[in-house]
């Protein structure tokens, strides 16, 4: 029988903690706990985080091919125009000044009064298009300076036709710079002519059967038109004859 006068050198073991696991009962490293990791796009320290939006690649997609499809169309269109122009073949109009009559000329004070007679002679080289002239625009000039301007009626031309037109000018006591004036009666003085130019500009239309083309500028020019001053110093016409006008769009 024990001592019970020994004192008491231990206390009784302590319960096991059911949290706390030992060293047989703790799982092996590397050892997958029983649910399942977030997915890596989901984070848990941004509540705004938003998740990506499935139809945008689709949109993209979607816009990428209507781009490629304009592009192609117009790709196709123009080149099927311009094969089109390739076999019409359309060529630059010409122009022709038949004949240029002034009369009632007064050169005095810095101011001219005069009439001018135009007759002209346009022609369609096209054999297969057809041209239609409108908002025509016409100027008698000395050198660079506009004397006198008028507008032309719009007329139309068959393939491969040419036609006659008449246009008149009127200048009505127009005042003209100093240089313009000295050199009217320089000319008149020394070779008994004065030199003029016409230039007009015309929005012409080029029409292939079913097919026609955007309307464009016409520009003509019409240079060193000398009119001969008669004896009586106030009339006088176009020297030299007939001349060959430059054209271009």
């Amino acid at each position: 029988m024990g001592d019970h006068n020994r004192p008491v050198t231990g206390y009784p073991a302590a319960p096991p903690n059911p949290n706390v696991f030992s060293s047989a009962a703790q799982p092996p490293p590397a050892t997958a706990y029983p649910y399942t990791a977030p997915p890596p796009y989901f984070n848990n320290n941004n509540p705004y985080h938003h998740y990506p939006n499935p139809y945008a690649s689709q949109r993209n997609t979607l816009l990428r091919r209507a781009i490629a499809i304009i592009v192609a169309s117009t790709i196709i269109t123009g080149t099927i125009l311009f094969i089109l122009w390739l076999l019409i073949s359309p060529r630059i109009p010409e122009f022709q000044i038949d004949s240029l009559t002034m009369s009632n000329l007064n050169l005095s004070n810095s101011l001219i009064t005069a009439n001018w007679d135009l007759h002209f002679t346009a022609k369609n080289p096209n054999k297969k298009m057809t041209l239609y002239y409108d908002e025509i625009a016409a100027a008698i000039f000395y050198d660079s300076l506009s004397v006198a301007d008028t507008t032309v009626p719009p007329f139309f031309m068959d393939k491969g036709n040419e036609t006659a037109h008449k246009v008149s000018f009127v200048a009505s006591g127009a005042y003209v710079e100093k240089w313009a004036f000295d050199g009217m009666n320089k000319e008149k003085a020394q070779s008994g002519s004065i030199g003029f130019n016409v230039r007009m500009v015309a929005r012409v239309g080029f029409k292939a059967g079913a097919w026609r083309a955007r309307r464009r500028y016409l520009r003509v020019y019409c240079g060193v038109l000398s009119v001969g001053i008669g004896a009586n110093k106030s009339s006088g016409n176009l020297l030299g004859g007939p001349r060959q006008c430059r054209v271009g769009l």
